[in-house]
C-alpha cells in the first residue's frame, strides 16, 4: 500500500476502521469534526454503523452499550465534549469493557477557543470521572504515529478490557502529512465470553455493571483493577529519546510541542549546548523510568507544553529532586516558537550555573 496525504483527523478515522472499529458514536465539535464526517461516509462502506448522538453524554452511553455487546467501538470529541463524557468513562472502566476515545484538544477553560492546546493533560491522565480509574493515554507527535496508535489502540483495549485514549491537539487533527496504513500488531485476546450477546438459551445472562453495593466486593474489584493498571505500567509505557546520550539539558515534551522542541535542540547543539529530549508517547502511564537512564552530565530538565503547566508535575515526580526543573508553556492556542524555547533553555542554564 502506498502512502496517502491525509489530514490528521481523517487518518485517525481511517486507522480506526483499519483497526477493526465498526461502530462510531459522536457529536460534532471543532477541531475534530472531520472524524465523524469521515466516519459518516466511510463506516457504512466497511459494514459498520455511524450514529450522530443528540449529545456527548448520549454518545458515550451508546459507546458503553456497543462495547458491552463486544463490538469494537470509538467516540471522538474535543475538550469540552470530553468533559461531558467523563462520567461515562468511569462507568466503562468500572464495568471493564473496551473502547477507544479520541480527544483532539482545543484551548480552554470552558468553551475557550478552537486553536491547538494541551491543557487537557490533567483531564486525560487524572480522570474527571469518579473513583480510582486509569486509561492508557497515547499522545502522538505526527500523523503517522496517530494512525498507528489508533489502530493498535483497539487491540490494547480488548487485551486489557479497558478504554484507551488518543490524545492529540488541534494541530495534529488539522495538519496534513503522508500516512501509510500498516499491519496492526495483534494481541492474544481472549474470547469475549463476558459480552451481552444473547444467551441462546444455553447459559445464564451476562450482566455488565459497575455497581457493587457490598463494600468488601467493591474493594476487591478495585484491587483487581489496580493489578491491571500495574500490568499496563509494566508493559505499555512508551517514550522516545532524542539526542539524549550526552545531553546536559533535557527537554520533556509531547505531541505537537515536541516537534518544535526537536528543532530547538538542533539549533542549541549547533551553538554548543548539548540538549536532548524525552518524549512521552504514553502520558499515562508516564515514563518515569526514562529519567533513570540520564547521565551524570545532566544539569537541568525543562517541560515544554501547550498549557500553563500540567505535565510538568509528572516531570517533577519523575525527576525526584535530582535536577532543577524548568517550565515553558503557551496557552489559549498560542504556539511557542523555536526561538522562545532556545531562549528558555539558555536562561535556565544561566540560573543553575
Amino acid at each position: 500500500m502506498d502512502k496517502v496525504l491525509m489530514k490528521g483527523n481523517e487518518a485517525i478515522a481511517q486507522a480506526a476502521i483499519h483497526g477493526g472499529c465498526r461502530y462510531f458514536f459522536g457529536y460534532p465539535i471543532t477541531p475534530q469534526n472531520e472524524i465523524p464526517e469521515y466516519m459518516a461516509r466511510e463506516m457504512p462502506k466497511a459494514g459498520g454503523v455511524f450514529l450522530q448522538a443528540e449529545s456527548e453524554v448520549a454518545a458515550i452511553n451508546m459507546v458503553y452499550g456497543a462495547a458491552g455487546a463486544g463490538a469494537r467501538v470509538m467516540t471522538s470529541s474535543s475538550s469540552p465534549g470530553i468533559a461531558l463524557k467523563q462520567e461515562g468513562f468511569s462507568y466503562i472502566v468500572g464495568s471493564e469493557v473496551p473502547c477507544v476515545i479520541v480527544n483532539i484538544m482545543r484551548g480552554g477553560p470552558g468553551l475557550g477557543g478552537i486553536q491547538p492546546s494541551q491543557a487537557d493533560y490533567y483531564q486525560a491522565t487524572r480522570g474527571g470521572g469518579n473513583g480510582d480509574y486509569n486509561m492508557i493515554v497515547f499522545a502522538p507527535a505526527n500523523i503517522q504515529e496517530a494512525a498507528d496508535l489508533t489502530a493498535e489502540a483497539f487491540e490494547i483495549a480488548d487485551y486489557y478490557r479497558n478504554p484507551v485514549m488518543i490524545l492529540g491537539d488541534g494541530m495534529i487533527g488539522q495538519m496534513m502529512e503522508p500516512v501509510l496504513f500498516r499491519e496492526t500488531p495483534k494481541r492474544a485476546i481472549e474470547p469475549k465470553t463476558w459480552a451481552t450477546t444473547g444467551t441462546g438459551g444455553t447459559r445464564e445472562p451476562n450482566i455488565i455493571t459497575s455497581l457493587h453495593l457490598d463494600p468488601a466486593d467493591l474493594e476487591k474489584h478495585n484491587l483487581h483493577l489496580q493489578q491491571k493498571y500495574a500490568r499496563m505500567r509494566r508493559n505499555e509505557t512508551r517514550y522516545e529519546y532524542f539526542e539524549i546520550e550526552d545531553a546536559e539539558f533535557v527537554f520533556v515534551s509531547y505531541g505537537t510541542a515536541s516537534r518544535i522542541v526537536r528543532n530547538a535542540i538542533i539549533e542549541l547543539r549547533q551553538s554548543g549546548i548539548r540538549a536532548g529530549m524525552i518524549r512521552p508517547i504514553t502520558v499515562w502511564p508516564f515514563p518515569q523510568t526514562a529519567f533513570d537512564q540520564l547521565g551524570t552530565q545532566v544539569r537541568a530538565v525543562m517541560a515544554v507544553e501547550l498549557s500553563c503547566g500540567q505535565m510538568v508535575d509528572d516531570v517533577h515526580i519523575a525527576v525526584r529532586g535530582r535536577w532543577p526543573v524548568g517550565f515553558h508553556g503557551r496557552s489559549g492556542g498560542m504556539i511557542p516558537t523555536q526561538r522562545e524555547i532556545v531562549e528558555a533553555c539558555t536562561a535556565l542554564l544561566e540560573e543553575v550555573t
